[in-house]
This record gives C-alpha cells, sequence and structure tokens, in this order.
C-alpha cells in the first residue's frame, strides 16, 4: 500500500533516465536552418530527457506523435524505434495504462530487428529493462541492465533500472552499489530522488527527507518539482505526518493540477485528519487519474472503514479484474483482507519463487499464510520484511498480529505499538485494528516472567555465581 508509492513515483524517473539514453537523437524539424526559437513540446520532452527528468505529460504526447510521424517515413531510423518505446513505456507507467507496454515492445523490438543487440543497440536494450521494471518482471530488467552495463560501464542510464530490478528482487546490496555507481556518473533531481529512496528503504529517515528537498531544489520543470514534492508527501506521510504531508502534496498539485500520486497522497492524508468525505472525493479523483491497483486497495478500504460495504466490493472488483502486471504484492494483500487467503498465499508463494523477494513481497507472503491458518511459516517473512531497514507500520501491524496469533504476546505487543508510533493512522481500516489487538493484549505486566528474571546476588544454591562479560551465571 502506501510504502508502493515513493517506489511509483522513482520508476517513473527511471524509465525518464531510459529516454534520456536516446534523447540525443535529433528531432526531423531541427535539421533546417534558421534563426534559434523556443523549444516546441516534443523538444521540451527531448530536453527533460538529456536532465533525466520527467517531461510534461503533453509533451511526452508531442514526442510520440513526432516520433510515429517521423517512422512512418523512415522506418529504417532504430534509434528513434528505441526512442519510441521508452516514450510509451514512460507514458504507461505515468498513467498506468498498461495498453502502452505492447506498444513499446512492439517499438523496440523493431529497433532490435534494424540493430541487433550484438552490433550495439544499447539504447533498446535499456528500453527493454525499463519496460520489464514496469512490468514488475525484474529479473528480466535486471538481465537487461546487466547486458547494457557490461557493454558500457558509464552510461548512466543503465543504473535506475538496476536499481529498480534489485530492488524488486530483494538484493539490497546490489542496489546500494548501483546507487553508488549513478552518483559517481551522473547528477541532478533524478539522482537525489534516487537517493531517498534508497535512504528510505534503509530505514534513514532524516537522510531520505534532505535528499528529496534537494530534489526539490534541482527540479528544472513544474512537472519534475511536483515529482519531488509528491516524494516528499510519501515521506512525511510513512513517518505519520499527515499535516505535513498534505501541505507537500498541495504544492505539488498547485504546480500539475491532475499528478496522480499527488491527488491519492491528499486523499491518504484527508482520511488520517478525518476529512473523509473529502477524502473519498480525492480517492475518485486519483483513481480517474492514475488507476494503480494500490490506489484501488487503499480507496476500497477506506470506504469500508466507512461501512460502505458496496462501494468497497466494486474497487475489489475492479482490481482483480484489471490484469495489471507487476501487482501481485497487492492482490495478495487484497485476498488475504478481503477475499480467498489460501489463494492469496499460493499467489504468493509463486511470486517468491520467481525470485522477486523484496520486503512487500515477503510481507505479502506472512500475511496472506497468516490469514490461511500458517501462522507459524508467516513469521518467517514477516520477520523478513521488518527486519531490512524500511521502517513500515503495515509490516510491524502484521508483524504484530502473526505473533500474537502464536502466543507470542512480548513481541506482539511490542510491533504493534511500534506500528501505532510509526503512523498511528497508518490505514483507515487496520490502524484501529491494531489498535484494538494492541488492547486485547493488556497492559504491560509488572513481573517480568521467569526465564528473564535476575538471579540473585549471590548465584542460585549449590553453587559461586560465575562472573561472565554480561553479568553471571550458574557455576
Amino acid at each position: 500500500m502506501k510504502t508502493e508509492n515513493v517506489s511509483r513515483t522513482v520508476l517513473a524517473a527511471g524509465v525518464g533516465a531510459v529516454l534520456a539514453a536516446t534523447a540525443l537523437l535529433y528531432l526531423p524539424e531541427l535539421a533546417g536552418q534558421g534563426p534559434p526559437r523556443p523549444p516546441g513540446p516534443a523538444e521540451r520532452a527531448v530536453i527533460a530527457a538529456h536532465a533525466g527528468a520527467q517531461a510534461a505529460l503533453p509533451d511526452l504526447a508531442a514526442l510520440i506523435a513526432d516520433r510515429e510521424t517521423w517512422l512512418r517515413a523512415h522506418p529504417d531510423d532504430e534509434a528513434s524505434w528505441a526512442e519510441l518505446g521508452a516514450a510509451y513505456t514512460e507514458r504507461g507507467s505515468r498513467l498506468g495504462d498498461v495498453r502502452d507496454y505492447p506498444r513499446a515492445e512492439r517499438a523496440l523490438s523493431r529497433s532490435l530487428a534494424e540493430r541487433p543487440a550484438a552490433r550495439g543497440n544499447l539504447e533498446a536494450q535499456l528500453g527493454l529493462g525499463a519496460l520489464a521494471g514496469a512490468r514488475g518482471d525484474w529479473k528480466t530488467a535486471k538481465e537487461w541492465g546487466e547486458r547494457v552495463r557490461k557493454a558500457d560501464p558509464r552510461r548512466w542510464p543503465a543504473y535506475p533500472v538496476l536499481i529498480d530490478a534489485y530492488n524488486g528482487l530483494g538484493n539490497y546490496k546490489a542496489a546500494q552499489k548501483a546507487m553508488e555507481s549513478l552518483e559517481e556518473l551522473h547528477s541532478g533531481a533524478v539522482v537525489r530522488g534516487r537517493a531517498a529512496q534508497t535512504y528510505r528503504d534503509r530505514g534513514w529517515r532524516e537522510d531520505a527527507d534532505a535528499a528529496a528537498l534537494d530534489a526539490v531544489a534541482l527540479a528544472q520543470s513544474d512537472t519534475d518539482r511536483a515529482a519531488s514534492l509528491a516524494r516528499l508527501g510519501d515521506l512525511a506521510w510513512e513517518r505519520g505526518e499527515p499535516d505535513e504531508a498534505f501541505a507537500r502534496y498541495g504544492a505539488a498539485l498547485r504546480l500539475v493540477r491532475d499528478h496522480g500520486p499527488s491527488l491519492a497522497g491528499r486523499a491518504r492524508t484527508l482520511t488520517a485528519l478525518g476529512r473523509t468525505e473529502e477524502a473519498a472525493r480525492e480517492w475518485r479523483a486519483a483513481l480517474a487519474r492514475l488507476p494503480l491497483p494500490e490506489y484501488f486497495l487503499e480507496a476500497g478500504e477506506l470506504y469500508e472503514s466507512l461501512g460502505l460495504e458496496g462501494d468497497a466490493r466494486a474497487l475489489y472488483e475492479r482490481l482483480r479484474t484489471a490484469g495489471r502486471p507487476g501487482a501481485e504484492a497487492t492482490l495478495g494483500l487484497l485476498d488475504a483482507d478481503h477475499g480467498d487467503p489460501a489463494a492469496a498465499a499460493v499467489r504468493m508463494r509463486a511470486e517468491w519463487a520467481r525470485g522477486h523477494r523484496s520486503v512487500r513481497v515477503a510481507d505479502a507472503l506472512g500475511w496472506a499464510l497468516h490469514r490461511s491458518g500458517a501462522s507459524r511459516e508467516a513469521l518467517g517473512y514477516a520477520k523478513l520484511a521488518t527486519e531490512e531497514g524500511l521502517r513500515s507500520a503495515p509490516f510491524m501491524y502484521h508483524r504484530g498480529e502473526i505473533e500474537r496469533a502464536l502466543d507470542q504476546t512480548g513481541p506482539a505487543r511490542r510491533h504493534l505499538m511500534e506500528a501505532l508510533r510509526i503512523n498511528p493512522e497508518f490505514s483507515p481500516l487496520h490502524a484501529r485494528r491494531a489498535e484494538a489487538a494492541l488492547a486485547a493484549l493488556g497492559e504491560l505486566p509488572d513481573e517480568l516472567p521467569p526465564e528473564l528474571r535476575p538471579e540473585p546476588a549471590g548465584g542460585p544454591a549449590g553453587g559461586p555465581a560465575v562472573p561472565t562479560a554480561s553479568g553471571t551465571r550458574p557455576g
């Protein structure tokens, strides 16, 4: 749910980085002579791509139209096919429209047909890596990214593709190394945004916020600045500061009034602030603008918390029938809580077997196993999700509930309290359940359990105390 939103923002920046790899291509209309003139929409998209920034959506559409027109007359231009494929992928990821992904695949495949990978068509390979990442196919994204890095280690747009892929596979050390390589090769808002994501994933909240603020300052367009402000809003939300998050999302929406991630973020914070009618309206606007799976689940759970069961079921069904690639963790949580938990466990086991072992997948698998009655097995995955570094209230809640089911009252109390400490309003549905679970556990007992009580000063009867580095133990 909320832990995915920063990743979505960063993924769009990663696709923009792939566009930057092909943006050095000339636009056909620039070939003529004459005095300089202000750049047109397609040219502005190319300029944004040079910086690895997000282009305005109308400019991106103009670039796509320009490339389509050019390629009708020049079908053997492999570089323009690669640029068109990257632009389709970026538009699809930013609009949540998977219909652009087959178009991207066709364009990128045509680029490779005109100039195969063996002959150095790195732009098409980068595009295929970004496309695989947009589809949630992290293994394939890694393969394409590694091919490009091997061929040209200094080609910086390869590293955002690899960072996403390694994060999706749960290889956080490799993601960190790729981030360090990116910082050595490139700078600007896209790199600082990536750094914010990396710090967040490691639990370094202050560093993440500082890097995200840098990204806002370095952004060169309203579109890029709005994306950076939305990232700041996500970070504030995740640490339980809805007022601050609301202000940051509002600033983004003043720059780009229909910015999808900011509409969703504002809906989320309005819920936390108790303005549920406004939140419901904002969710409708967010879903119309950017119909992402996690947004359907969050909006549905708001409606369910308000007793609007029919509206909630309608959103859950839309999520189930959307057929969106890369939504397995969200679908697993959906079925675990609002459908068939056994089916959710099967789905998430398959995702884990694919090598997709991120903390999101570990959390969803653990929760699905718990909800299907396998709490003991679930606990191992819940520990993986909560011990990697990311501080997530939903992950802590899931772990606490699993431990409560196993009668591990001390750990359960600690992790439920931590969930509510991180963000007391992390979910309109589950935050209240966390409070109820914590109340059911009761107050922390005054006396320690026998196994934790200290030995008497002289040691137990029958032998002297033996000193150790940490105190005493029986002789």
